[in-house]
Order: structure tokens, then sequence, then C-alpha cells
């Protein structure tokens, strides 16, 4: 396997000066020194601090945590290849993962965070009385977490061979991009399986920080630089754009605008249902600070949003005027789009020790969200297979090894299939957010709105949403590993129901057969109901306290799960 997977050219991007880099590698190891104290300093010993950082968390750093958590190298890196590569198409991806965190500013982060618990899956088994629905979660969870890192690490691998060079062969048969997603991924799930979700979210404030000033720092130099802009980018870049060609500037010239509906339409679902932004909303104390942590959250992703069209102009005349056409043939690669932020401010002449700066933003925002994707997966196995399944007696140490060992599995299998990964960094992300869109926002949403959801409807929806997702991802992009030919095994499925964008047809669907199986079958227990109502109440909770709580003080009693 190792054979097959070396030395692809493909992978390398060209124009992009890959050497070892003194000051730039001294930026970028501190960086990750300062994650390994931080982690060290706030290392956990009980499940409270690991899953949920003790419910301690305020809202403007969890806001800061939300926006690290979320923007990942897809944002700060594939967002801005996206628009470069996509034009007009690469916009989906900015409205569709904002208006998601609108849906769950309004509908999902006070009521979620009422409900109380500690992961998603947990709320998915709690809600439905049902182990086998908390089992499908965890296991989705899983998979989001290990879909949506590889996307992750193929960035910080392209990151970390500017900064410290091709290393090819350091591990016999990988090239210098394989041995660079090995080093990273090592650092990131040692400090990880350390910290819990109470580093975790001490890092990701730290993260934040360093991205959003790298980021926009970038901006704005390379704007000023090479006569772009002056002192709003974000605006100015508009005068530039017909410059750029038709693929940039006009509507659907390079997708169709239904596959411009249907991506937006699956990011916005599917953030409402990833794991690891859903359980920003268990860290804090009351669900007051869960919605003001979300409007901090927004204010913080937006500085990014909005500055990542102007990113990818800018990077795009200067890759045309200074490395080739940026379309037709051979045009722009994939790995050049991944890293033209980094590009832009290298081909603008900009000391080397600041071109390292923008790099260490997006190996920044590659650990901060692998963080919150790693500490969702690994807790779906141990608290919810592992505790509540298998061992309910297995003790808070036994617990915290099994979480740390659930780390390590994800980061070797995340690993192995960042090797050679199927497509760009923001493509790889958004087939979990379609995942996420199609199993668990259904779920999280009816749980939450419509008290006569049972268990019998969650699992024939769980279940058609896993079906309806696997699907496309079979016809697509299974075969991009060797298998089926290497070939799609049906362009018109592609066409109507794509890999990225197939939640707009899996969503609809798994809404209806969840409501029409609920309706047939037995309600669920009255104290269930109970507690969806006490999550939508007026009256306010103390701190702490769960609806459960609520409703049990009130002379309710636990509910088993029914299977």
């Amino acid at each position: 396997m190792i054979d097959s997977l070396a030395l692809q050219s493909e992978l390398l991007p060209e124009g992009l000066n890959i050497s070892f880099k003194t000051l730039p590698a001294i930026l970028v190891l501190g960086m990750l020194g300062l994650f390994l104290a931080i982690g060290f300093v706030f290392r956990v010993a009980d499940t409270e601090n690991m899953w949920v950082a003790g419910r301690s968390i305020g809202n403007v750093e969890n806001g800061m945590a939300i926006g690290a958590n979320w923007m990942s190298a897809a944002s700060y890196l594939g967002m801005a290849a996206l628009i470069a590569l996509s034009g007009v198409y690469g916009l989906a991806f900015v409205v569709g993962w904002t208006t998601g965190y609108f849906i769950l500013l309004i509908f999902m982060a006070a009521q979620l965070r009422r409900f109380g618990k500690y992961t998603a899956p947990d709320f998915v088994g709690d809600r439905f009385n049902s182990d086998s629905a908390r089992a499908i979660a965890a296991v989705t969870t899983f998979l989001i977490g290990f879909v949506y890192a590889i996307g992750q690490a193929r960035g910080m691998a392209l990151v970390g061979l500017y900064v410290f060079g091709d290393f090819g062969g350091v591990i016999p048969g990988l090239d210098g991009y394989q041995v660079m997603v090995v080093a990273m991924m090592a650092i990131t799930v040692g400090y990880l399986s350390l910290s819990g979700m109470l580093g975790a979210t001490k890092n990701q404030a730290v993260q934040y920080v360093i991205l959003i000033v790298a980021f926009l720092a970038g901006l704005f130099v390379v704007g000023v630089t090479n006569g772009y802009s002056t002192i709003l980018p974000q605006i100015e870049y508009g005068m530039l754009i017909s410059e750029l060609g038709s693929e940039f500037s006009e509507p659907f010239v390079n997708e169709s605008y239904y596959l411009w509906i249907a991506t937006c339409f699956s990011l916005i679902v599917g953030t409402c249902g990833l794991p690891h932004v859903l359980v920003r909303f268990y860290t804090v104390e009351s669900e007051r600070t869960a919605r003001w942590s979300t409007v901090w959250g927004l204010f913080f992703i937006c500085l990014l949003y909005w500055s990542a069209p102007a990113f990818a102009a800018f990077g795009t005349d200067l890759y045309s005027s200074n490395v080739g056409a940026t379309y037709g043939d051979p045009g722009m690669s994939s790995a050049a789009g991944d890293v033209i932020v980094v590009l832009a401010t290298q081909l603008s002449g900009l000391p080397e020790w600041f071109v390292g700066l923008v790099a260490a933003g997006g190996i920044a925002a590659a650990i901060a969200t692998v963080a919150g994707l790693f500490i969702a997966g690994s807790s779906a196995i141990s608290h919810d297979i592992y505790t509540n399944i298998i061992n309910p007696d297995a003790t808070q140490r036994q617990q915290i090894l099994v979480g740390r060992l659930s780390i390590l599995l994800l980061g070797a299998i995340t690993t192995l299939a960042a090797l050679d990964p199927a497509a760009p960094i923001a493509a790889l992300v958004s087939y979990a957010f379609s995942l996420a869109g199609a199993v668990l926002f259904p779920m999280f949403f009816l749980g939450m709105w419509w008290e006569n959801t049972n268990r019998q409807g969650a699992l024939a929806g769980m279940l058609t949403g896993l079906t309806l997702w696997a699907i496309p991802m079979i016809n697509e992009v299974v075969p991009t590993y060797g298998f089926f030919g290497g070939e799609t095994i049906s362009p018109a499925l592609a066409q109507w129901m794509p890999a990225i964008g197939s939640a707009l047809i899996a969503v609809p669907i798994v809404f209806v057969v969840t409501i029409g199986v609920s309706l047939a079958t037995e309600e669920p227990p009255m104290e269930t109901k109970k507690i969806v109502r006490q999550c939508h109440s007026p009256e306010p909770m103390s701190q702490q306290q769960t609806a459960e709580d609520v409703v049990a003080a009130d002379g309710g009693t636990e509910t088993p799960a029914d299977d």
C-alpha cells in the first residue's frame, strides 16, 4: 500500500517555495510548543473536564472556541481555494456555513443547553430512550470526525511543506507531503490525548487569535503591497474581478446552479448536525451563555468569511501573473489552490517571517478543528458506547483511558487516509457535512421541536440517512481510491445526488420517514415529552441545571432505554 502512495507529485503545490525556512520554522515550532504547554497545564483527570470542560466556559471564550473550532483548514485555506478555482460556486460555502449558525442560534443553541448532556449521541440516546439510537449516533460522530479531519491533515501538511521543506524519504516510501501528514498528526494527537475538552478549549481561544491575526494581516499587506487595496480589501477587491476571467466572476460557469443549491443546503443542515459544533453548547453554564457565545462565535467567524473572497481574488491574480494561467489546461492544481493564501503572500515578495506567520495561522486553524473533532469522536466511543452500553460501571480512569485510546485510533486512520486524499480540502470537509445533515440534524431538530418523535421513528430516520449518504459516497468517492476501475459508477446519480450535496435529497426523505414511523407507532413516554417542553419553557433555570433535573424535581423518574 505504501508503494502505491509514494511520490505523488500532484499532491505538491506548484509555485510554492518548498524549503526549510529558519524564522517561520521557529515561529511554527514555538506555536506548537505553546499548544502542548497549554494542554499540559490544563490536563484533565475526570470525565466532566474531559468532555464538557466542567461546564465552566464563559460566552466570549466559548465564542472564540466556536470560531476556532469552526474555522478549520477548510475555512482558512479551502474557502479561498474554492473561490479561486471555482469562482461563484465557492460562495456556496460562505453562504452555507454562515446560514447554518443562524439556524443554530435561533432554533437549537439554548434548547440543547437546557436539555444538558455530555455529547451529541448522549442527547440522541436519552431523548429517544434508545441505546441503539445512541450507538448509531456515536458511530456517525466517529465517522464525521474521521472524514472531516482528513481535510485538516491535508491542510496542515501542505503548509508544513512550505515551512519545513521536503523531507521525502525520511520515512521509507513516503514523499515530503506524506511525511508532513504523519508529523503534524502526531503532534496534534499528542496534546489532545493529554488535555481533553478543557485544554482543547483553552487552546482554541489562543488558536483563534493566531489564525485571525495571521489571516487579516496577510490580506491587508498583500492588498497594499500589490496596489489592490488600501484600508478595506474586503470591498476594494471588487475592482479586480473583471480582470480575473469569466471562470472567477460569472455565475455557474464552472458548476451548475443545481450543484450550488445542493452544496449550500448540505452545508447549512450539516452545520446544525456537526457533533463538535453542538457539544460547545454543553461546555457553558447556562442557556443564556449558550446564546451569547453563539453570537460571539458568529462575529468572530464573520471576520474571516468576509475576507476570504478578497484573498482568493488577490491570489488568483498573483498566480496568473507569476506562475501560469489559473484556468484552462493545465491551470492551477488543487494543491496550489489549497495553499493560495500562503502562495499569495509569497508571490507578493513579502519577508519570509511574514509568510511564515500566515502559514502558522493555517496550521492553528487545522489543529483547532481537529481538536474539536477528535474530542467529539472519542467521547462518542468512550462515553456513549463504552460507558453507557458496554460497561456502565466503568471508573473515571477507565473512561478517560478509552477516550485517549479512541483519539489515538482516530489519529491513526485519519493519517492513513490523508496520505492520499480523494479531493481538495473543502470538498473533503463537505462530505462530513452531508453525513451530519442527513443523519444527525433531523434527530436534533425533530427531537427538540416535536415531542411525538419517538424511538422507532428516530431509528428508521437515522438508518435511512446513513444509507442515503453512503450511496453517493460509494458512487463517487470510493472509486478515487482505486476501486471500481477508478471511475464514477453512475454519472447520472452523481449529477442529481452529488456526494458533496447529498443532504438536499436525503434530509427531506429522513424527515418524512421519521415523522411517518413516529405517527404509526406508540408515542414516547410522558416523561420524555415533559423534558422536551421544559427545553422551551420561558421560566429560566438555575446554572448547571438541566430540563431533566426540573422534570425529576416535579415528580418525574428517570426513563431507561427501551431497547
